[in-house]
This record gives structure tokens, sequence and C-alpha cells, in this order.
């Protein structure tokens, strides 16, 4: 299906003043025309036939707002799509066309923000999203609107299960696709999200793991969920953007959420981490510690301060080892006597 332009003039203005100025004249004439003979009764007759169906010139009458479109068909048939702004007056006999005019996504730009439908909902006892979409009827938003999927629990490619959730940045671009290619565009994006997020997330571990290849071209790398956040969130654009080109939607942006282990396993994953840190501190440490003891081994045959054999070198070594790296400061024990 390819998008065409319908092409007319917005004389919307001009039909609705011209419209009502009949109706004022076609009141009079109406009066006259039954009490007056011969000519004048086919006038009042006419008269009162334009009181009667006149109005059916109004359902011509479409007002566009900037970035909204509307899709005409004529008895089942595309006519064409209105995309400026303005106040057109189409045939009469063509009705807008929209089958997601009423689902309403968890989005910006697709909710009920007017508080005259808020007002109508309440007092008719139906919800907010039905009254907006009764207002908005078959017009499709060409904004840019930001699509928040729930979060979704996923297994990463190391089968831990992580929770995540990414917000798209998407608008139509084709009206035509939109409405006949698919049952429901806005139904038909959602799903697709969530199947691209699982498909991406278990691709990848969610934090930097050994021998794992998150790219598919056989080598290891350290990418992850965690720390790879840019390149997971384009790969997920465009897993949803190949999937939705049939149904005329462009794919502005995807970016991750939220993303956190499981509940099951969080805090098993949180002491991981923890040791994780606490032997790398260590090794720290340590190195630390075992350079500084060369150092003032090295110092002091440089100067030639004191001269220690290969004993009393292995309890000075042992000695700085265990203030250097204790947890808590070292109390000094001093010796009084011989260390042999």
């Amino acid at each position: 299906m390819t998008e065409k332009i319908y092409t007319t003039k917005k004389n919307g203005m001009l039909v609705l003043v011209l419209s009502i100025l009949a109706y004022i004249i076609a009141i009079p004439l109406a009066g006259i025309g039954m009490t007056a003979g011969g000519a004048g009764t086919i006038i009042g007759i006419l008269a009162i036939l334009y009181l009667c169906c006149g109005w059916f010139l109004w359902l011509g009458l479409k007002v566009l707002k900037p970035q909204e479109a509307l899709v005409l068909t004529l008895f089942g048939k595309y006519k064409g799509t209105l995309k400026d702004d303005g106040f057109y007056f189409v045939n009469p006999f063509c009705v807008g066309f929209n089958p997601a005019a009423a689902t309403k996504l968890n989005q910006s730009g697709d909710v009920a923000s007017d508080g005259a439908d808020l007002i109508t909902a309440v007092t008719t006892g139906t919800n907010a999203a039905a009254a907006a979409a009764r207002a908005n009827g078959k017009k499709i938003s060409l904004k840019i609107m930001t699509l928040n999927n729930s979060r979704q629990k996923i297994n990463d490619c190391l089968g831990n299960p992580v929770e995540i959730g990414i917000a798209v940045m998407w608008k139509v671009t084709d009206t035509a696709k939109a409405v006949f290619n698919v049952d429901n565009y806005k139904e038909y994006l959602s799903l697709q999200c969530d199947s691209a997020l699982r498909n991406i997330v278990r691709l990848y571990p969610y934090d930097v793991a050994p021998g794992v290849d998150t790219t598919g071209d056989g080598i290891a790398d350290e990418g992850s969920l965690r720390g790879s956040s840019e390149v997971v969130a384009n790969r997920i654009k465009e897993e949803i953007q190949s999937k939705v080109d049939e149904a005329g939607i462009e794919i502005i942006e995807a970016r991750i959420t939220y993303l956190a282990y499981a509940p099951e396993i969080a805090a098993v994953m949180l002491q991981r981490q923890q040791a994780s840190a606490i032997i790398d501190a260590r090794k720290m440490i340590v190195d630390g510690a075992v350079g500084m003891v060369e150092m003032a081994l090295d110092r002091l045959d440089k100067n030639g301060t004191v001269n220690l054999d290969e004993e009393r070198k292995a309890a000075m070594v042992s000695n700085l080892l265990v203030v250097l790296c204790g947890n808590k400061d070292a109390q000094p024990i001093v010796n009084s006597g011989s260390l042999y």
C-alpha cells in the first residue's frame, strides 16, 4: 500500500459559512412557500428538503491540527491522506479510517490530556482514554512519541534472570502502511519492541564475563548489558526498525531505562560483586606492599645503613607485609633482647 496525499483545497470555512447562510435563507422561504401557490410551493418544498438534509454537507468538514493526518476511505476504497493542518471540505461520504484510534499505550502523546474529556469520562462512566479517542476521532498523530513498555524479566546469555525496561521514540511516516498493512500499528509496535528486547538481551551477559561472544564474529569480547548500554540500545533500535518498516513506522531512538538482576538472585549477585571487589582490593594492596618492601630493602642495601643476613631480611619482610596488608593498625612490640 502506497500513501497518497488527498488533493483538495481548504474550503472548509467557505462551505460552512455558505451552508449556514443557506439555512438562514431556507427558513423564511419554507414558511412563505407553504402559503404561496405555484412556483412558491416548489421553492418551499426545496427549502424544507434543505432544512432536513443540508446538515449532511457538514459531514465533509475536517479540521486538522499541525502534525496530524487523516486517512480517508470511500465505500471501502482508499482515497488518500490529509496531512497539512487546516479546515477542509471533502466528499461527505468519505470517512476516516484508523483501527488504532481507541488503542492507548503507556506513552507520551497517547493519553487523555483534555479536561473536557476527563469530565465527560467521569459523568458518563467511561474511561478517560476512550473519551480522548472520541475527541480525536480517526486522526493519526505524526508527532514523535515515546513508548514505555513494562519491565520484562529475561535471561541473559549466562542464564541469569535480569529485569530490563526500554523507552522507544517513534513516529508514523507512512499513514497508508500504518492503517492498512497491519491490524493495529500501536499494538504491533509494542509487540515488536518486546520481541526485539528479548532477542538482543539474551546475547549479552549482565556484566563482563570471560569467553562470551556478543557480536557473533566468533571472538570473545567485553560486551555487557551494564557496560555497553549504548551498543545494546542501538542493536535493539535496529532490530525493532527491521520489523516495523512494513507498518510505516520510523524508530528515532531506543534507550534502556531500567536494568537490574531479578529479585530472586539480586542478593546473591550482590555478594558476588562484593567478593570480587574485595579480591581486587586485596590484590592492589599486596602489589603495593611488595613494591614498598622491595624499595625499603634496596634503599637499606644502597645506603649501607644496616647489613642484614637472609634470616633478618625474611623477618623484616614478614613484619612489613603484616603492617602494610593488615586491616587494622599494627601494634608495635619492642624487642629489648637479641634476635638469636
